[in-house]
């Protein structure tokens, strides 16, 4: 599949609603996770003493259980984001290889590509717990890369794989199944298909990850690498294209903790997105969560900007679950609900809180459009409206009619929603990007006070009619009168209403 960095039909940031279209095609991701595959066990029970042999704690063990980890966790989170998952790797002839396996069988979405190999120990951390804390750490692994036996069998495994996804992930934890051997031979055979590659790496030195189109390091990986701190958005933005010399890729993508992510394009200018997490229970696990979620984006179709907006929102749920967490599509959608829901309430502004917005388009070239009006019952000619209006424009404001304003132009009856009612169903409109209200009969002052670049109204006005016409071309503007809809208005609707009581 072609990488598309950008959505080119849109010239604005999509909303939560636009990003929840595309978790909704999540089911036609095919995506191949590559890597270092680990076993996480967690020994969880009471402390109440302290051992007479040494100072350290004694723990009684109340509960064992195990979960995926490392590239088995990135296969376990793009199943329940909704995917399909291909999953290489290695594992031992051991209990803890034993207890992989049977996790992957019980997980639907996962097709286990796993290579046995005797004595080479499976990758184990167990974690010693009490309550939410850990005593102890004991991992079990070995970092030595692949034998020639173990480097033609993991090959063998990627070769029959290949054909059936669209996306590979390179997961690479340092536990030597992505030796030197393996990464170039891997990258040497994609190269020839038309899969997207993720690398999220581990090594000190990109240039072993040259031929991924996607990087996705951390902010101490990069840093590490590039010798230069990330933790700000200048920073991250010159290591990221530093890195991407490196790879010769298309993308650098920066996670930076609390500070977001950071996602650099080549010949564009880098995208900063903030945290979109609320509260941080715990960070295991979540660089696995996001470039899952990234790499079903793709798989579905997703251009690149909109799969790391989507891969933020992932990880932000994730830390907010304690220890390692999988995120599902569903919670992904009820989290983007939830946030257009007060993405909708941020979009109804003040006057004055309206003019810095508009302020802030005009400084960064956007063409700011202005459409106004009672909008007391929304139907297909506002709907139609809007849509064009935004369409001759970056940015779209709605001026609203204040109650009292309405009750003096269509009469005592009117309106028949509040005008809290009547913004808050306007914010919620996909092409309106701001909603304020004015209290008299014309919005002429809110027009010489916003200075709009396009001014929008109905055909059945002329240009001649329309009121701040005049002022909005004085300063380079210009009038966009939209044809209507026959058949469609508040009046006749009402009118309608009340003819069939």
């Amino acid at each position: 599949m072609k990488l598309s960095l950008v959505n080119s039909s849109r010239t604005s940031p999509p909303t939560d609603s636009e990003l929840a279209t595309i978790v909704r095609t999540f089911h036609n991701a095919r995506v191949l996770v590559i890597g270092d595959v680990i076993l996480d066990r967690y020994v969880t029970g009471a402390v109440q003493r302290i051992s007479p042999e040494a100072p350290i704690p004694v723990l009684r063990p109340a509960e064992h259980h195990c979960t995926l980890g490392g590239a088995a966790n990135v296969a376990l989170n793009i199943a329940t984001l909704g995917g399909e998952a291909i999953l290489v790797g290695v594992i031992g002839n051991d209990s803890a290889g034993e207890d992989i396996d049977r996790l992957l069988r019980a997980t639907p979405g996962v097709t286990s590509a796993l290579v046995r190999i005797a004595g080479r120990p499976t990758t184990c951390k167990t974690r010693f717990m009490t309550g939410s804390h850990q005593l102890l750490r004991l991992d079990e692994e070995t970092t030595a890369p692949l034998d020639q036996a173990g480097l033609v069998a993991v090959m063998a495994a990627v070769e029959a794989s290949l054909g059936a996804v669209d996306v590979v992930v390179l997961s690479d934890y340092a536990k030597g199944v992505l030796c030197d051997g393996a990464l170039d031979a891997i990258l040497a055979r994609t190269a020839r298909t038309e899969q997207v590659v993720i690398a999220d790496p581990k090594r000190a030195d990109f240039t072993a990850y040259r031929g991924a189109a996607i990087l996705t390091p951390n902010e101490h990986e990069v840093r590490v690498a590039t010798r230069i701190e990330a933790e700000h958005d200048t920073e991250a933005d010159r290591a990221g294209r530093v890195a991407l010399e490196a790879t010769g890729g298309e993308a650098v993508l920066v996670t930076r903790s609390a500070n977001g992510l950071t996602l650099v394009c080549r010949d564009l200018e880098a995208l900063h997105l903030p945290t979109r997490a609320r509260e941080v229970a715990d960070v295991s696990g979540a660089g696995d969560t996001l470039v899952a979620a990234l790499a079903v984006a793709l798989g579905a179709g997703a251009a690149l900007a909109d799969a790391a907006m989507l891969a933020n929102a992932t990880a932000g749920i994730s830390v907010s679950k304690p220890g390692t967490a999988t995120v599902s599509r569903q919670e992904l959608l009820d989290a983007l609900h939830l946030d257009d829901l007060v993405a909708t309430d941020r979009k109804v502004a003040a006057l004055d809180e309206a003019i810095e917005k508009v302020a802030d388009w005009h400084r960064r070239g956007l063409k700011v459009g202005f459409a106004n009006g009672c909008f007391d019952l929304i139907h297909p000619g506002h709907v139609r409206l809007l849509n064009d209006a935004r369409a001759a424009c970056d940015r779209l404001i709605v001026a609203l009619n204040s109650d009292a304003s309405v009750k003096r132009l269509k009469g005592p009856t009117r309106p028949l929603q509040n005008e809290m009612a009547r913004a808050t169903v306007m914010a919620s409109m996909a092409p309106v990007d701001l909603v304020t209200l004015f209290d008299q009969d014309t919005p002429l002052e809110m027009i010489e006070a916003l200075r709009p670049d396009v001014l929008v109204k109905g055909s059945d006005y002329s240009v001649e009619q329309v009121v701040g016409g005049d002022l909005v071309r004085s300063w380079g503007g210009k009038v966009v009168l939209v044809t209507l809809r026959e058949g469609h208005s508040t009046t006749g609707t009402i009118r309608r209403m009340t003819a069939a009581q």
